[in-house]
């Protein structure tokens, strides 16, 4: 029985054939909608019992910055200051929200586009499901290239399941 409030974390049928997935892959920046998503992954993995591969992206940051800012920071926190702290704090929430549902996760933090970094760890790690945020699918963005859902749904060699967090 699908309960009416979660009918995404439920057991999914087609011509009568259970469909599992045991590998699921969800991105995350960290943001409120992304937050949605992942608990809503988090869900679906529970579910049925898969992992889940979080993803986030960054963006390549110039090493004249990198210099600048290690050299303004306090000796003892220099170390921390690298390409991929956002993206690190990003991905900071999401693995205790799987662990505390008892589902096991992942992260892979990627530099470049975020829907490359998503397509690219499900291709990497054979995932079965992709779970994204709609999230820049309303109105006229829906048609501008580079929205996350948009270029996932058209390019993913998996199941994609769009999340409505907006």
């Amino acid at each position: 029985m699908i309960p009416a409030e979660r009918p995404c974390a439920a057991a999914l049928t087609a011509g009568g054939k259970g469909i599992m997935f045991s590998s699921i892959v969800v991105g995350t920046d960290g943001s409120a909608t992304a937050t949605q998503a992942v608990r809503e992954a988090v869900d679906v993995a529970k579910a049925v019992g898969a992992t889940l591969e979080l993803v986030s992206a960054y963006a390549p940051v110039p090493a004249a910055r990198l210099r600048e800012e290690r050299r303004d920071a306090p000796e003892d926190v220099q170390w921390a200051i690298h390409p991929k702290q956002e993206v690190e704090l990003a991905l900071s929430d999401a693995p205790d929200i799987a662990r505390e549902a008892g589902v096991e996760a992942s992260t892979h933090a990627r530099q470049g586009d975020p829907a490359d970094a998503i397509l690219d760890v499900a291709e990497e790690r054979g995932a079965d499901l992709i779970i994204v945020g709609n999230k820049g699918m309303t109105g006229a963005k829906r048609f501008l290239l580079g929205s996350v859902p948009n270029k996932i749904s058209h390019h993913a060699n998996a199941s994609v399941m769009i999340i409505r967090t907006t």
